[in-house]
């Protein structure tokens, strides 16, 4: 359906109406320190937020012998949360409309040494246009725009006239297994929408992304004998720089993977934590070093990993010490795969036309090497999955900050999609 201007000019003004208490509400989840494995708190807030706006609830843990068997799932670890999803599902009078879902996390990634954030990073402080704080563009802004857009509806009388289900997931920032939870308890849509900071654009294509930890372990002896050891850390150095030649035989396939041709440096790999050794005078026994790799869409999670050990092996072989010692890989986090949005859909026509009417500007697509939830909806469910949502700066990093004005932008739009795509009733 096309929204009548008057229909177009009410939501607006309602979605204006209410932004004050939106921020407010972003701030108060802002101030939970939902880092992986302490999401508890936020997720009851969530749960009381959607429940007393009538949805109905659902909470529900993760089942990991059902993650296990999905060949999208990531492997559990001891670092794995325990947290709830929480899913509130609107169902209308009548079901005129397409159904959606409206998917956030609110897991956040840590925060590094306090003293290098100018505010403290759970302090959502607002200077100008920006509002800081761990977390609130990644991505408790989108969180609380997607309860922002049925406020504003239910502020001039309205509802959507389709089932609306709004999924609060973990897991986002380590593994992708909450959103893939939401899909094996059987929660499905005609479309997704997710508001992740996407600079107010819409992501065309997202790679894979897998983790992996390699732990090398050494011979100690004394430092004035260290000739008759091996030292752990120093080989781990060379286990570094091999994968950084698979790293860069990676990106010289770029040309093969459309979408991704463009890009100077579509495949990364970071080695996110490294630790070893148990003093300073001994040669190191053990050193162990966190990988995070991506990958092309269309390529096997399964296939890279075994690219990974293949490459790790080769190595070992030619190593007078790893020979001797290989280096043992786990793989413990994110298995997932990257997808391509295909264009043309319905949904994202819907969308285009609300987001050129807040701004007056066609809605661009940018390509992300970087993980998203929507390759659950996009590879397993088929459905028009859509990254969407507000600029930002900094995220993952020190003084992370989103901007309101953007915000408002992409939640007027936001609620002119759901409008147009869901269709609209009266309240009862």
């Amino acid at each position: 359906m096309t929204l009548s201007a008057d229909m177009t000019q009410r939501i607006l003004a309602s979605v204006e109406d209410g932004f004050a208490d939106q921020v407010a509400m972003t701030q108060e989840m802002v101030r939970f320190a939902s880092t992986r494995g302490h999401e508890h708190a936020v997720q009851d807030y969530v749960f009381r937020a959607l429940r007393d706006r009538g949805l109905t609830m659902e909470r529900f843990s993760m089942d990991e012998e059902a993650i296990a068997r999905h060949p999208g799932g990531a492997p559990f670890s001891a670092d794995h949360t325990d947290a709830p999803i929480v899913v509130g599902t609107h169902r209308p009078k009548q079901e005129t409309g397409k159904s959606l879902i409206l998917q956030a996390h609110v897991d956040v990634v840590p925060t590094g040494p306090a003293d290098m954030w100018t505010h403290p990073p759970f302090d959502p402080v607002i200077e100008g246009d920006w509002l800081y704080g761990r977390g609130g563009a990644d991505m408790k802004a989108g969180h609380v725009a997607n309860i922002a857009v049925l406020d504003a509806l239910a502020r001039i009388g309205l509802a959507p006239a389709a089932t609306v289900h709004v999924q609060s997931v973990v897991e986002e920032e380590s593994t992708g297994n909450g959103a893939l939870m939401t899909h094996l308890q059987g929660y499905s849509a005609d479309a997704v929408l997710i508001p992740e900071p996407e600079d107010e654009m819409l992501v065309r294509a997202n790679t894979g992304v897998l983790w992996f930890q390699v732990e090398i372990r050494g011979h100690p002896v004394h430092v004035r004998e260290m000739g008759q050891g091996a030292n752990a850390i120093d080989a781990a150095y060379r286990v570094m720089e091999s994968l950084r030649e698979l790293e860069a035989q990676m990106n010289a396939q770029k040309g093969a993977h459309p979408h991704f041709e463009g890009l100077d440096h579509p495949i990364n790999l970071n080695f996110g934590k490294i630790e070893g050794g148990d003093w300073a005078s001994s040669v190191p026994a053990w050193c162990r070093v966190d990988c995070r790799l991506s990958l092309y869409p269309g390529m096997a999670a399964a296939d890279v990993e075994q690219q990974v050990r293949d490459h790790l092996t080769t190595l070992s072989r030619a190593d007078a010490f790893l020979a001797n010692t290989p280096p043992q890989i786990t793989f413990n986090g994110f298995f997932a795969e990257g997808y391509v949005l295909e264009p043309g859909s319905d949904a994202e026509a819907a969308l285009a036309r609300a987001h050129e009417v807040v701004t007056g500007d066609a809605l661009k697509d940018l390509v992300t090497p970087g993980y998203l939830d929507t390759r659950v909806y996009a590879l397993y469910d088929r459905i028009p999955a859509l990254c969407y949502g507000p600029i930002s700066q900094n995220i993952h990093g020190f003084d992370e900050r989103v901007s309101l004005a953007s915000l408002k932008r992409i939640t007027g739009a936001m609620a002119l999609f759901v409008a147009d795509w869901c269709g609209v009733e009266a309240r009862e």
